[in-house]
């Protein structure tokens, strides 16, 4: 594979929506396209889904426009059952098709049997943390 250009590119390590306002830049929805490829897309949103990227667009918002499928990456550590499921709910609240979920951390074994059981959703793996 191959990573593309950024279409925005942020000084500051905050959410999208702030660290856009520190340098000046308005990040815009109908700014983000999809480039034409031969092989599967993956695209890395930063923070989670309810997320801003400004003052009135969340991560979760552009995937409601896309409908494309997400996998949902989740921490394997304490308050992830909770924040995980959630996250779910908040997908299909909007009709966002979730095709599974990543775990990334150390192997919690009874944590992600629980969030795939409760979220009705296929674990597609687990990453270990990388520092």
């Amino acid at each position: 594979g191959r990573v593309l250009p950024e279409v925005y590119r942020l000084s500051k390590p905050l959410s999208p929506h702030r660290s856009a306002e520190i340098d000046g830049v308005s990040i815009e929805a109908a700014d983000l396209s999809f480039p034409v490829l031969p092989a599967p897309l993956v695209i890395e949103g930063a923070g989670g889904l309810m997320v801003p990227l400004n003052r009135r667009t969340r991560f979760i918002d552009i995937f409601a426009e896309w409908r494309l499928p997400v996998i949902l990456c989740a921490r394997t550590t304490l308050g992830t059952i909770n924040h995980t499921l959630l996250s779910i709910e908040a997908l299909r609240a909007r009709s966002i098709p979730l095709a599974g979920i990543a775990f990334i951390g150390d192997e919690m074994a009874d944590t992600q049997r629980t969030i795939v059981e409760m979220g009705g959703v296929p674990q597609l793996g687990r990453l270990p943390y990388l520092d």
